[in-house]
């Protein structure tokens, strides 16, 4: 039997709460030069950080005993920006449509508010678990 942890208790939700926090940063700033000429709208592919967290959690971890070895990955890589394709860009060059920007950083804010109130369900949980309740 293992002992209770974060980890084992939370899973993989208090990461992707990181990763939505940080998305909903470059999706602000999107909205915030989208009258910038020559801006490219940027984000983060939260569904392929969200499968490879999946697969390390799964997967047997790896350790170096020899310093020829090459390194295993050790936890959460940075979230890799990406460039939006634009829809119809500006004559400006700015990549930013100020409407999808706005939709996706409100399903996005949702998101985050779901895996929020999910992750404090289970902090409940886990404190009335630990005071016998």
């Amino acid at each position: 039997m293992s002992s209770i942890n974060f980890n084992n208790a939370l899973g993989i939700h208090a990461n992707a709460l990181q990763v939505r926090a940080k998305r909903a940063e470059v999706l602000a700033n999107n909205l915030a030069n989208s009258d910038t000429p020559g801006f490219k709208a940027r984000d983060i592919n939260f569904q392929a950080i969200l499968a490879g967290e999946s697969s390390s959690k799964n997967s047997v971890g790896v350790s170096r005993t020899h310093s020829g070895h090459l390194a295993g990955r050790q936890g959460q890589g940075e979230a890799e920006l990406l460039y939006r394709n634009p829809t119809q860009p500006s004559i400006d060059g700015n990549t930013v449509d100020a409407q999808i920007e706005q939709a996706i950083y409100t399903k996005n804010s949702m998101d985050y508010n779901a895996t929020f109130e999910f992750l404090n369900s289970k902090i409940t949980g886990v404190r009335n678990a630990l005071r016998g309740e």
